[in-house]
């Protein structure tokens, strides 16, 4: 990823995942919103989904103003948890990836000897 993220760190290590768990509803709601890459996936997001994902980070904004932890009712289980924004991210860099090849390419052009 662009930035920093704590998403590889976290799924890397079962024991965190399950701390994590109840104070942030998706592995992706993890990921810092500082960098373009991120941003512009924010912005291809579809409709919905940036709806669910503003409205969970509220949720856990207000749980933590509180002090309190979501109910258990509440929480995401793990196979409920899904991947929503790191397939975009990774999309944008492999565009940029793309695009950095591309206006790096030098064309030769082979001029025609006359005999």
């Amino acid at each position: 990823m662009s930035a920093p993220s704590m998403t590889k760190f976290v799924m890397k290590r079962p024991w965190l995942k399950r701390w994590m768990q109840p104070l942030s509803e998706c592995v992706d709601d993890l990921i810092p919103e500082e960098s373009d890459v991120v941003m512009l996936a924010l912005k291809r997001l579809p409709p919905k989904e940036a709806y669910d994902r503003v409205f969970r980070l509220r949720r856990a904004f207000q749980c933590s103003l509180s002090h309190q932890l979501l109910p258990k009712d509440q929480q995401t289980k793990p196979e409920e948890d899904y991947l929503y924004l790191s397939p975009i991210i990774k999309e944008i860099e492999q565009e940029n990836r793309e695009r950095g090849d591309l206006e790096a390419m030098v064309v030769n052009n082979k001029k025609k000897s006359k005999p």
